[in-house]
């Protein structure tokens, strides 16, 4: 996946060259299996075939992202912000293009394979040992991940015990050991009450300190404008928007409440004028020059 580009005078951690990322799934709309069947009935409609349709994630997309950049990424759900950290950790190939790294993306998530059977404090090594630490490593950063789980006295008992909230701040513990040079979080800080909540927050700040390049995918305005230097913004594939963080949350707080206001064709003019926007700014070039300049 990581590869070594070639430092200018900038410093790109990341090259994200026009890839795309197109699913293959099934549709039994009628338009697309033409069936005769009935529209309005309902054993016609279990037996209606089914149709192979593919479903386009992310539609041509480049982005440098240099070293030193916190870069948030917002959209609605299906805007394809998870398909992007999942192709820049490598966890997906995509359909086409390709992503250049000066080092291994870390995904940051609150989904660490453990063991319900196994007790919190069975899980924090296990867990660690899943993301490559060593037993030295273990030792050293234990009984940091137990302040940070806040389990107390739970941390000694069976983890299928535990209350989701409990299990979702242990995997978040556990994740947020790590010290990665390019971090990559996808909705990490969604989770637990308040007082886990600024705890993780606190310890966010202390990730964005030391890692030299950040992803945050997150459906918070407040937290991306917070830990974020840069915004990008993603709907149905296509980048929107990228910039300042400020500017990114009130245009999008604008299309939102178009859309939630049943107001469709206000939103897609909106829509419409950012993408104008952005070729007219030369965002979409300014990225395709230092891509290339990355990649000579």
């Amino acid at each position: 996946m990581s590869t070594d580009i070639k430092f200018l005078e900038y410093s790109p951690a990341v090259v994200i060259d026009q890839i795309s990322m197109v699913y293959k799934t099934t549709s039994r709309k009628l338009d697309l299996v033409k069936t005769s069947e009935t529209k309005n009935s309902r054993t016609g409609r279990l037996r209606r075939p089914t149709a192979t349709v593919e479903v386009a994630a992310l539609k041509n997309l480049s982005l440098v992202v240099e070293h030193g950049e916190s870069l948030g990424i917002i959209g609605r759900n299906g805007s394809g912000k998870s398909t992007l950290l999942k192709i820049i950790c490598g966890q997906i190939p995509p359909t086409s293009g390709v992503v250049y790294a000066s080092a291994t993306p870390i995904m940051l998530g609150v989904n660490a394979a453990l063991l319900p059977a196994l007790s919190g404090d069975q899980n924090i090594i296990l867990g660690c040992l899943a993301m490559g630490m060593s037993h030295a490593e273990i030792d050293e950063k234990y009984e940091s991940i137990v302040e940070l789980s806040g389990l107390e006295e739970a941390l000694h008992m069976p983890m299928k015990s535990y209350s989701s909230g409990m299990s979702s701040r242990l995997r978040f513990a556990i994740a947020a050991s790590i010290d990665p040079e390019i971090l990559i979080i996808d909705e990490a800080l969604n989770t637990g009450d308040a007082q886990f909540k600024d705890r993780t927050l606190k310890r966010m700040h202390e990730l964005l300190d030391r890692a030299g390049t950040v992803f945050l995918v997150s459906h918070s305005l407040s937290t991306v404008m917070e830990l974020c230097s840069r915004v990008v913004w993603l709907d149905d594939g296509e980048l929107l928007f990228d910039g300042n963080p400020a500017d990114a949350a009130k245009f999008y707080r604008q299309f939102t409440q178009k859309l939630s206001a049943g107001d469709r064709i206000g939103a897609l003019k909106l829509r419409r004028r950012l993408l104008h926007d952005l070729e007219v700014a030369g965002v979409v070039d300014r990225n395709a020059k230092r891509r290339n300049g990355a990649l000579e």
